[in-house]
């Protein structure tokens, strides 16, 4: 497998989607902790966008190594580890998405292990580290154009 040119669209639209499904969690009653849990979809809610939001953030960055770099991943956690090595991610913002995969691999696999208060205070306090690494990706793609098309 060699390196191609990846396109600028597919990445757009996959952060988009992130972007649509963190301002569904901001749109939850989340400033009053006892009108959000008074409503159980709301934590259904919360727990189905994070998790979603997290597996389309990662898989961005499984896509820029798979047609950037001809690197294939199949762990979430090595996504991290892979776009720090190629320059993609600092080291700070690796260790960051490295947390990242983890705890989606916490929700899928170990789902009976995470609380409702865990959900909200991460709603309350985590949803920035989605940002950091949605401007890292954007920040690898305004330094390489030469890397990116505008086709499908």
């Amino acid at each position: 497998m060699r390196p191609g040119k990846v396109s600028r669209r597919i990445v757009l639209d996959r952060l988009a989607m992130v972007e649509q499904l963190l301002a569904r969690i901001r749109a939850l009653p989340l400033e009053n902790r006892e009108t959000f849990f008074s409503d159980e979809r709301n934590l259904d809610a919360l727990e189905s966008c994070l998790r979603r939001a997290l597996e389309a953030l990662l898989d961005v960055g499984r896509y820029i190594l798979a047609k950037g770099f001809a690197i294939g991943v199949t762990e979430y956690k090595q996504i991290a580890v892979e776009l720090q090595r190629v320059g993609v991610l600092s080291a700070e913002e690796g260790q960051i998405l490295r947390i990242m995969a983890g705890y989606r691999n916490r929700m899928v696999h170990f789902y009976h292990e995470i609380g409702q208060e865990e959900l909200y205070q991460i709603a309350q306090e985590n949803l920035g580290d989605f940002h950091r690494i949605i401007a890292a990706y954007g920040r690898w793609m305004d330094e390489h154009p030469q890397a990116l098309h505008d086709d499908l």
